[in-house]
């Protein structure tokens, strides 16, 4: 038996459920094929648990330095399984959510796995998919006029390091763990890196980050990465940069232990887990490519700027197609792609337009250019700095460390990139994306009037300190 949708959505992350709601908004039949649960990677395993994990190393954190708030508290203690039970609960009940706009939407949810067939009898182009079953039931045909390959990323390891999920983790293991190390290696010092070592460290453990390059956060702006390694060292974490792991000296027994090279000597690193966060990989195996003329490079499907393959009816978003690996960038993409093949005639995404975070302690946000990219650009540019030590409520808060940095145009004044670091940045940033998307300068900004006292003067001075007009600093 087979049923014909306008659109069958191949995963059901937030990337493809956010394009199937869209897409049955403007009135397409829609299926989406996921083998696991709906909301993908994101909702369970990746930015709702560990952010549900970094708030409890957060609270306590603060519990721990009540009494400078004139709050005595007395044996603060962790209770790893109650955080574990929290996490899990914010994670059900947000799986509740998207199950509920699926009813909602009309959306057809099949559960198993999705493979592209070629020409067939059931059409004459590729895309027809075939729906296999864990459980060994026949397979499901389904008949699209369009197809969304939405499936996603998984976590890699380096060449021959082999990850045993116990001593040896990705994110997936370690956001399932039980009781924590007492101390631990974390093997990459990118976003997902340096969010665990911040985690990891204010709940006590011993962190040592060892990264390859020279510099931690290598996509974050030069002075953002400098004052992350700084703070994070004050929380006791170890950095070893320039460091090339070998993954053939691991061993496991007693704990884990390997060694790196390090301007050409070998040095030995011993904790009770390791954590390798090297980057991403899409999940383009065994989905049927094959059967298309999709054109895969670096393991990464290509696109045009609507999200179309070189198969004119089957698109692509999200990590399978590389670019930012943001969940709120898939589900922006899903959305342009959806209102393309509807002839909606959508924009094509600016991405030097969309934020990007850090939900470590402190947080890290940014948009734009770097002030390096920048002048590679051959821009010459002006940049503002300001503190967050000069701004009241940080030091209502008690969060002073940390600044934000506006590098602008100087011959067009025009807002070039916004970088943060310091408390809620994160939720700071969207100001400086709608400056962007405006086109806005940095007197714009300025003269959008912030309340006081709010974390967010932080930017309004930032923005008069590209003309050195600042007036608390």
């Amino acid at each position: 038996m087979t049923k014909e949708y306008d659109l069958v959505v191949l995963g059901g992350g937030t990337g493809g459920y956010v394009a199937a709601i869209r897409a049955s908004q403007l009135g397409l039949q829609v299926a989406i094929v996921e083998k696991g649960d709906l909301g993908g990677t994101c909702l369970h395993r990746g930015c709702i648990p560990s952010k549900a994990l970094l708030r409890s190393a957060e609270v306590l954190k603060q519990t721990k330095e009540a009494s400078q708030y004139g709050v005595d508290t007395k044996d603060t203690t962790l209770n790893f399984a109650k955080v574990q039970e929290r996490k899990d609960s914010i994670v059900s009940t947000l799986h509740q959510g998207v199950q509920g706009l699926m009813k909602k939407g009309k959306i057809d949810v099949f559960e198993g796995f999705g493979r592209i067939l070629g020409p067939s009898i059931f059409s004459p182009m590729p895309g027809t998919i075939s729906i296999e079953y864990a459980n060994g039931d026949e397979n499901t045909m389904i008949v699209p006029k369009n197809v969304l390959i939405a499936t996603g990323s998984k976590p890699k390891s380096l060449p021959g390091l082999e990850i045993d999920g116990t001593n040896v983790m990705t994110s997936d293991e370690a956001l399932q763990m039980e009781e924590l190390p007492k101390s631990i290696i974390i093997v990459g010092g990118g976003v997902i890196g340096i969010e665990w070592a911040s985690m990891l460290a204010d709940f006590g453990v011993e962190v040592t980050v060892v990264e390859y390059l020279d510099q931690i956060l290598p996509t974050e702006d030069d002075a953002i990465a400098k004052e992350v390694e700084k703070l994070l060292k004050k929380k006791g974490i170890t950095f070893v940069k320039g460091a090339k792991v070998l993954p053939e000296t691991l061993s496991v027994e007693n704990g884990v232990s390997i060694d790196a090279e390090i301007d050409g000597k070998n040095e030995s690193f011993q904790a009770d887990k390791m954590l390798v966060s090297v980057g991403r990989e899409a999940n383009t195996s065994n989905i049927g490519l094959e059967n298309t003329d999709i054109i895969v490079e670096k393991g990464f499907i290509q696109t045009n700027e609507f999200f179309q393959t070189k198969e004119t009816h089957i698109y692509a978003i999200g990590d399978v197609i590389g670019g930012m690996q943001l969940a709120h960038v898939a589900s922006h993409e899903g959305i342009v792609a959806v209102e393309h093949m509807a002839n909606q005639n959508p924009l094509p995404i600016e991405y030097e337009n969309i934020p990007t975070c850090i939900y470590s302690n402190p947080e890290v946000a940014s948009v734009g250019l770097t002030e390096k990219q920048a002048k590679e650009k051959g821009f010459d540019i002006k940049v503002g700095k300001f503190p967050f030590k000069a701004i009241g409520k940080a030091l209502v808060h008690g969060e002073s460390d940390g600044f934000v940095k506006i590098i602008a145009d100087k011959k067009t004044d025009d807002l070039l990139g916004c970088h943060m670091i310091g408390p809620h940045v994160t939720d700071m940033i969207s100001e400086a994306g709608l400056a962007k998307v405006l086109d806005a300068t940095p007197w714009e900004v300025a003269d959008s009037i912030h309340p006081h006292p709010t974390l967010a003067e932080v930017m309004g001075e930032a923005a008069l300190a590209v003309d050195g007009k600042q007036i608390h600093g």
